[in-house]
């Protein structure tokens, strides 16, 4: 009976064994496509992969930061000439650019942190 029992066993483990390695595949495919050395298809893969997600959100909040910056430097420079009148607009404005470039600073403290972490572990 025993025999009988393991055999089920065996089967049950046998199609989770099976399962794991279908997934193993399916994932290695998708490495594969990233690093192909093909560049049409890397082109075809780069959007969808970690590294051109991740390079698009960084520019894209990049550029978010600079045209806040420069609304706050157009609106400061339109105060000093007396075209703008609201000084609470101008200061709101001043204080998002600063908060902005606090959290952009902060952001690439992490990312150099992370990126001397990476290297220190080849080590």
């Amino acid at each position: 009976m025993s025999s009988i029992s393991g055999i089920g066993g065996g089967a049950g483990s046998l199609q989770q064994i099976m399962a794991m390695r279908q997934q193993i595949l399916e994932r290695s495919q998708l490495l594969q496509q990233i690093h192909t050395p093909d560049a049409g298809a890397a082109q075809a893969v780069a959007p969808q992969g970690p590294a051109g997600g991740f390079t698009d959100a960084l520019k894209s909040a990049l550029d978010n930061v600079s045209a806040t910056q420069a609304k706050a430097a157009d609106l400061s420079a339109g105060f000093e000439q007396g075209t703008v009148t609201d000084v609470a607009s101008v200061m709101l404005a001043r204080q998002e650019a600063g908060i902005a470039f606090e959290a952009t600073l902060q952001v690439r403290n992490r990312l150099l942190s992370a990126y001397q972490d990476i290297m220190r572990m080849g080590v």
